[in-house]
């Protein structure tokens, strides 16, 4: 018998007969003898449906009373889903985040979980009870307020009540059947994984991967939590295995890259003819930082003299504008000449613990991306993944380019 957390997203949950499937899952792991916490999502869309309710309501809304709103979502889901398995004859009850409790800091709407106490959720597993919890929300004890952990914070609720209740495993549910080498979408000879390492799922999701919340896979990481992607669209007495987040000692034969990500929101800036002193890099960078603008590629090109620098650096798509609002109202104290951007971008990554081991793994990737005519306009390297920065029209060629080059297209046939 093991003790698993299974949970599932808001388009596994987006109706009623949607959740009836979701119970099935369940029943067969509480049949297969297992002790069984379910997290769920809102059902698909409400999240955006409250979040616009509460900028109707009022534009600079109390992001205590938003989370109060948007927590309701999951609350729905959990009821939902215990009347359906009661319905089938299952023992369950819904718990709300603050019930188990689920404590968290107070940065309300993207909280983060300080503590779990798994023990109320491990008594009701002796009474035969499947615990289903919402997800994304938690307690802010000291205020007794409601709050939410972010997008895609179920994820990150189900690893740490995983790590809370000593679970043998957390498998997530969504609408794919597991971690693919690249979108698709793009490039349908993409293979699904079987095991990812946790490094290479943490690249891979703040890369531009959507499978995990970048949060969650942390989570797993730092407590060992073995994590299954699943689809809840397989059949529930059938279900396929997955693709196994692990350990990189549970893989046996690793590949050198073993996945392409791309993401479309990036943005670059270019700052030209900055003078070249101490202090300068600070001046531009620790505004955004204050700013809660994270940072990613930077290229400084220094000119001859010594004198002035070229810096070039990227942000998110979103955040675009304010950068370039809090380098304007800097102009004069930092000496900028000219302020460049561009939006039609996007940052294509190579990602595996292989690369650890194998030397020229990126000039490899620069030679064939410049034999298809693509320009890089940045490059950013780590231990274990690369990225460049490309125009926006030369995506799925660069991605494409890329999975071949690496052996990462399915065998045909």
């Amino acid at each position: 018998m093991a003790r698993l957390v299974m949970k599932f997203g808001g388009t596994s949950v987006a109706n009623i007969e949607r959740i009836r499937n979701v119970a099935l899952h369940v029943k067969r792991e509480v049949e297969a003898g297992n002790d069984v916490a379910v997290v769920v999502s809102a059902m698909s869309g409400k999240t955006n449906e409250l979040v616009a309710w509460c900028r109707e309501a009022a534009p600079l809304y109390d992001p205590r009373e938003y989370d109060a709103v948007v927590a309701s979502g999951e609350l729905v889901t959990a009821g939902l889903l215990a009347i359906t398995l009661q319905g089938m004859g299952l023992a369950a009850r819904s718990w709300q985040g603050w019930q188990i409790p689920v404590l968290t800091d107070s940065a309300h709407s993207a909280a983060r979980i300080t503590g779990i106490d798994g023990s109320r959720l491990i008594e009701g597993f002796g009474r035969g009870e499947v615990a289903v919890i919402a997800g994304f929300q938690g307690l802010h004890e000291a205020s007794g307020r409601v709050t939410t952990l972010g997008r895609g914070g179920s994820d990150t609720s189900a690893v740490a009540v995983a790590a809370a209740i000593g679970a043998d495993r957390c498998d997530i549910y969504t609408d794919v059947d597991g971690v693919y080498t690249t979108d698709p979408r793009i490039v349908s000879k993409a293979r699904r994984l079987d095991r990812v390492s946790f490094e290479e799922m943490l690249e891979m999701a703040s890369l531009g991967a959507k499978v995990l919340q970048v949060r969650s896979v942390e989570v797993a990481m730092v407590h060992g939590v073995r994590t299954y992607v699943r689809s809840s669209f397989d059949d529930p007495a059938n279900p396929g295995s997955g693709t196994l987040i692990c350990d990189e000692e549970e893989i046996l034969e690793q590949q050198v890259v073993t996945g392409i990500a791309y993401s479309r929101d990036e943005a670059q800036i270019t700052l030209r003819r900055v003078a070249d002193k101490p202090g300068v890099a600070a001046d531009i960078f620790v505004p955004l930082a204050e700013a809660n603008i994270n940072v990613d590629m930077i290229i400084q090109v220094v000119s001859g003299d010594n004198a002035y620098t070229d810096i070039t650096f990227t942000v998110p798509g979103a955040d675009y504008e304010r950068a370039r609002k809090i380098l304007d109202e800097r102009r004069d104290s930092l000496g900028l000449t000219e302020i460049e951007g561009a939006t039609d971008v996007v940052k294509v990554s190579a990602i595996g613990v292989g690369m650890r081991s194998h030397a020229g793994v990126a000039a490899r990737a620069f030679r064939a991306l410049a034999d298809k005519g693509i320009n890089i306009r940045a490059i950013t390297t780590s231990e274990i993944k690369f990225s460049v920065l490309i125009d926006a029209a030369y995506t799925e060629l660069a991605v494409r380019t890329l999975h071949t080059l690496y052996g990462l297209d399915k065998a045909e046939g």
